[in-house]
């Protein structure tokens, strides 16, 4: 047998040689520092027979991080034998530690177990101590394909690996990595030996999961840890989390009073409160004013429709299990909204359209609802009712491009304001083996060409994702990268060709016949809730002046000085802008103290000499910390605040 090296040269073998085969027959050296590598793009360790002809490339110790989902899963397996030792040396029999699965994830790995007794989260450090002693023991892993009988000999008391190994199909080669004293049922692939793996790794945390997801299945310990190939990323990794914890929109929605979710309400429905209301009303109307401008008209759709609505767009049957249940009225069915479109086309369909009509462009802060699974519902950004700043644009075929790109501004326009600047573009198209879309293959693939045509027009860099189109049309997603390094898919921007064709929508053209239009759907923020669940993590809760709930805080370093303190605030009223005057009997560092923690981003401070000059002393929150200036004068400050304000700097 032979591979192909990187650089295109062929390497002899023989039959059934392994990467550990092909970097020894390189050199002595590369066989020592060699890793893992990858055949055929696919990573693979040192011990798994190579395929005849593959291209590979070695993996060494000097980029062990392209390695990282091997020596997570090599760190699992290191934690599984530590935890076996720790519950031996509390005195239990081998057998007693039942195992069910323990992939690689994101970061790092879990691993579930049947246990004796509970490990507790204070127990974690005593078995991430046993992991570093297995590691220093530099234990090789070896890997041997065993038959099914073997197999299920190596686990009699064991009936998680039982119903694994019996799951497996015949012809599928059954394989067993074993490392020291510890042997498991694994595919791989795995480091070469203990010793070799990074020291950067963590236990976080464990949970309760029901084996292979059924609930009527019995719940193991699910036990969590991370990984990187350098201390220096784990550190990073770790601060992150801790960052996240602090940006916890649930946390900070409590603290800032902005919504909450009240259980006699019901799961996944979100209340506003009077400062969260304010935020989502400023996204509402900065929305609002650039629809206006590019000529959108705005409707109202009832939360409820006919069944047979949703039957003729499709939604019924293609997302039926994500709907609530109909409801049956005087003998007909209606259902929760789910999708705004389909009342948009009927409001188009109320009457003839010729074709200096179009485009048509609808547009809704319209709410829908789906059912989530109550194990899927997270705070703001995963509920059961959730208004979309949903707008539909029914255009001729010359008009589409254009009405396209107008859209595609409008969304980068939205991003680039919330300082949302890592923006990924993804286009999702059609899996022609899927039955789940719907209409005219012709016309899915000439969507497609001219959502790609579009993006490449205006130079944005993207990529394909087969299978990720709405049922009736290709999308372009947006996808953000937060201050975090988290990536959220926000807006979205489809072509519809199906749609018009399943409700008989039409326009009469310039020759006098009818024409189908095509349509667009967008929504630049996607759902409000989510998107503003977004932004309270991405500024922390210290959001920008014109969209903080609360701006302005007047603080009286005296009582004297509460009546100008409260003429200020009358004025700053009038003018458009939110102030508030804390006039308690708090100290006036005191009053400064509660401000920075309600995240109020300008603070006025008014003593005798503001008074009698009618000016104030300025303390600004700023994305590079505090900011003072003393003796402003007042009418100043407020024609500043207002720019501030309608320019939403």
């Amino acid at each position: 047998m032979h591979v192909i090296l990187p650089d295109g040269k062929q390497l002899e073998l023989q039959a059934g040689a392994t990467a550990l085969d092909a970097a020894a027959a390189i050199g002595p050296r590369l066989a020592q520092d060699a890793l893992a590598a990858t055949a055929n793009g696919e990573l693979v360790d040192l011990m798994t027979p190579l395929p005849d002809g593959a291209n590979i490339t070695l993996i060494t110790k000097k980029n062990p991080a392209d390695a990282a989902p091997l020596f997570r899963h090599s760190l699992g397996h290191v934690m599984s034998q530590a935890v076996g030792e720790y519950y031996r040396g509390k005195g239990y029999a081998a057998d007693a530690i039942k195992r069910g699965v323990g992939p690689s994830i994101e970061n790092g790995w879990y691993q579930d177990f049947d246990l004796p007794e509970p490990l507790k989260e204070e127990d974690l450090p005593e078995i991430e101590k046993i992991m570093r002693d297995i590691i220093a023991r530099g234990l090789d892993f070896t890997r041997r394909e065993i038959s099914r009988a073997e197999g299920l000999a190596q686990f009699p008391h064991d009936p998680y690996k039982q119903e694994l190994i019996a799951g497996l199909p015949e012809d599928e080669p059954i394989t067993f990595y074993t490392q020291g004293d510890y042997t498991d049922l694994c595919r791989g692939p795995h480091f070469p030996n203990t010793g070799k793996l990074p020291g950067a790794f963590k236990l976080m945390s464990t949970s309760g999961a029901y084996w292979r997801g059924n609930e009527k299945n019995p719940i193991l310990q699910r036990v969590y840890g991370v990984a990187f190939a350098t201390q220096k990323e784990l550190d990073a990794y770790l601060h992150q989390l801790e960052e996240a914890k602090r940006r916890d929109h649930r946390k900070l929605g409590r603290e800032l009073e902005l919504f909450t979710i009240d259980p006699l309400v019901g799961k996944g429905l979100p209340l506003w409160l009077p400062n969260g209301t304010v935020l989502r009303e400023e996204l509402t109307s900065f929305m609002k004013e650039q629809q206006f401008q590019r000529g959108y008209q705005g409707v109202i759709t009832p939360n409820i429709g006919n069944l047979d609505l949703y039957r003729t767009s499709g939604h019924y049957e293609k997302y039926s299990d994500g709907q609530f249940r109909p409801i049956e009225v005087d003998d007909e069915e209606y259902m929760l909204k789910p999708m705004n479109c389909p009342h948009h086309v009927r409001i188009y369909a109320s009457k003839p359209r010729s074709y200096r009509d179009l485009p048509v462009r609808l547009a809704e802060f319209g709410t829908v609802y789906r059912y989530e699974q109550s194990g899927e519902l997270n705070g703001l950004t995963r509920v059961r009712g959730f208004t979309q700043d949903d707008a539909h644009l029914f255009v001729r075929p010359d008009q589409l491009k254009k009405e396209f790109l107008d859209v595609l501004d409008l969304t980068v326009l939205v991003l680039k304001t919330f300082g949302m600047n890592e923006v990924r573009f993804r286009v999702g198209t059609r899996d022609p083996e899927s039955d789940k879309y719907v209409g005219d293959e012709a016309n899915w693939t000439l969507a497609e060409q001219q959502i790609i045509e579009a993006v490449e027009e205006v130079g944005l860099p993207y990529t394909i994702e087969p299978g990720d189109a709405a049922f009736y049309g290709p999308k372009l997603d947006f996808v953000v990268k937060d201050v975090l390094g988290r990536e959220w898919q926000l807006g979205t921007i489809q072509v519809d060709y199906n749609l018009p064709e399943r409700f008989d929508i039409s326009y009469v053209g310039e020759d006098g016949q009818d024409h189908r239009p095509i349509m667009i759907h967008r929504a630049p923020f996607g759902s409000i809730e989510r998107f503003t669940g977004i932004l309270i993590e991405h500024y922390a809760g210290d959001f920008p002046l014109w969209l903080a709930p609360r701006q302005i805080m007047i603080i009286p370093i005296a009582d004297r000085h509460n009546d100008y303190a409260w003429q200020l605030r009358d004025e700053l009223h009038q003018a458009g802008l939110r102030a508030e005057v804390d006039d308690s009997s708090n100290r006036m560092n005191a009053k400064v103290r509660t401000a920075e923690l309600s995240k109020i981003p300008v603070m006025l401070i008014v003593g005798d000499q503001e008074q009698a000059a009618r000016a104030v002393s300025v303390r600004e929150r700023t994305p590079e910390g505090h900011k003072e200036r003393k003796g402003v004068a007042f009418d100043d400050l407020k024609t500043e605040l207002l720019s501030r304000y309608k320019t939403r700097a």
